[in-house]
């Protein structure tokens, strides 16, 4: 946002009309909204609210940017959605609960369907990388992706599925997002570039999944009980 103000600020200034205040207020809004949620984030302070604001941000660029009439990065942003969301379940305590003075340590918990929720929007980024033609390597990449994907969402073998989907994001991210060997007065370098760290965050969202478990709201869970 910093580096391309100009370009952004003339994006939502011609894209809605709005005049030239209204649109640095968008810039300077988004700008200091994402930075100072992540500074927080980061630093480990007041993460909630945070979470919240980014949250707001995230919802923001979906509607200036009519991201909510494209599949792809409609389904993308969810997927960011899903990683703040596990963030969320993180920072809260066990032993807190959103109705004052009842504990949450049963299956009620809102943290574990906050994991739950974060799991299934996280593995919406997966499902715009299927493609759908008839090669051999394209089926078989299909089939273990959706294999995959499935196992993460329903919360089985959870941290060695995710721990897989990471490595094959991360080869698919360096090899298809590679903005760095693009001019970058060529707009394909944006484009990597939003592509590249987009997909970056997500990858943090399966990190938490890996070092946090699926949560209570899963079938690895459900097996310790039977």
């Amino acid at each position: 946002m910093w580096f391309q103000w100009n370009e952004q600020k003339d994006y939502i200034e011609a894209t809605w009309g709005c005049g030239y205040f209204l649109a640095t207020c968008f810039v300077l809004l988004n700008l200091t909204g994402q930075l100072g949620g992540c500074v927080l984030i980061l630093s480990r302070n007041f993460v909630q609210y945070a979470c919240f604001g980014l949250f707001g941000v995230i919802a923001l660029q979906t509607v200036a940017y009519s991201i909510l009439w494209d599949i792809k990065f409609l389904m993308r942003n969810l997927a960011l959605g899903g990683g703040l969301l596990l963030l969320l379940a993180e920072s809260r305590s066990e032993g807190k609960s959103m109705f004052a003075g009842v504990p949450s340590m049963g299956e009620s918990s809102p943290k574990q369907y906050m994991q739950l929720g974060g799991r299934v929007l996280l593995v919406l980024m997966f499902m715009t990388l299927l493609h759908f033609d008839p090669s051999f390597f394209s089926i078989l990449q299909n089939m273990v992706g959706t294999a995959l994907i499935i196992l993460v969402a329903i919360g089985f073998k959870t941290k060695l599925a995710a721990l897989t989907l990471v490595i094959w994001l991360l080869a698919i991210n360096v090899y298809f997002n590679a903005f760095w060997t693009v001019p970058a007065y060529k707009p394909m370098h944006d484009f990597l570039k939003y592509d590249f760290f987009q997909t970056t965050s997500v990858i943090g969202g399966l990190l938490l999944v890996v070092a946090l478990g699926p949560g209570g709201v899963s079938m690895d869970e459900k097996k310790k009980e039977w």
